[in-house]
């Protein structure tokens, strides 16, 4: 017999209490935040590289056809070891990049990273997307940039809790064009006459170059093997952060493991320092996973 036929319903089970529901309620808000954030950065990421490719249309790019015979020797043996026989017309460089970077303002704190960079040559520009992973499902998110003259850095935790940023032209702009100068390696056909770069004979191993878009301007001196690839880049004042203002401080990258891909002698592997006053201090350590070099149309 139900309890119908007593005339008694039977006791409800008792609702969920919000104590209990809280913890889940918390936990679906912080998911849905997190995602939020990663699909913002990457809508920023989209934007910017759609900015990037639009701001060079039109532009002319270098070809290897131009007279070489006024660059400094050392830059034209490179060139002929860099080149393929028939240089295309590159307008933009995709690359994916793994390593470690050292978090540590002094000491080392290397931590592993992965990331991608587009890069656009008929006006010098690029973006740089990396994770730095601090454990697991945890990373920060950084970006490092020049785009129509200005140069941008930003860092974020889990692409939401703002770390560093910075943006704008002068100093900033300046720190990213040396950045964009100082990889030409991984795309040489910016070195070539009629892209842009100023070249002055320093010896036969060196060569500075400097290269101006808009108003700002950058320069480097470019050291050459005994194999004739570029061993080194070094500037003796790129603006450096540190407390709060940007500090000219000597910095340099080197470039190690060449290879070829697409007909390009590229470098495979990488390591960027700081010379501080009491010695290097380097802080990326990377390697080329893959590059793409896409011609212009």
């Amino acid at each position: 017999m139900n309890s119908a036929a007593g005339g008694k319903k039977a006791p409800r089970a008792p609702l969920p209490t919000m104590k209990l529901l809280l913890p889940g309620l918390i936990l679906l808000l912080a998911w849905a935040a997190l995602a939020g954030a990663r699909l913002r950065w990457e809508a920023a990421t989209r934007h910017i590289r759609d900015r990037l490719s639009a701001a060079g249309r039109g532009t002319p790019t270098a070809r290897g056809g131009q007279d070489w015979s006024a660059l400094p020797l050392p830059v034209q043996r490179y060139l002929r070891r860099a080149l393929p026989r028939h240089v295309p017309a590159v307008a933009a460089v995709r690359i994916r990049h793994e390593g470690s970077f050292n978090l540590a303002a002094s000491g080392e704190r290397w931590l592993p990273f992965s990331s991608s960079e587009l890069v656009v040559l008929d006006r010098p520009g690029f973006d740089w997307d990396a994770r730095i992973r601090l454990a697991p499902g945890l990373a920060i998110h950084v970006r490092d940039g020049y785009a129509e003259g200005e140069g941008f850095t930003e860092a974020r935790l889990l692409a939401l809790w703002p770390l560093a940023l910075a943006r704008g032209r002068g100093d900033i702009a300046a720190g990213q064009l040396m950045r964009f100068l100082a990889e030409t390696p991984w795309y040489p056909t910016a070195l070539l006459p009629g892209a842009g770069i100023r070249w002055t004979a320093v010896d036969d191993r060196h060569a500075l170059a400097t290269l101006e878009d808009g108003g700002t301007a950058a320069s480097l001196l470019f050291t050459f093997g005994e194999d004739d690839f570029v061993l080194a880049v070094r500037a003796e004042a790129r603006p450096r952060a540190a407390g709060g203002r940007t500090v000219p401080t000597p910095w340099q990258g080197r470039f190690s493991r060449y290879a070829e891909r697409q007909g390009f002698w590229v470098p495979l592997e990488g390591e960027v320092s700081w010379i501080l006053p009491e010695g290097p201090h380097p802080y990326w350590r990377g390697r080329i996973t893959s590059i793409e070099f896409q011609e212009k149309r």
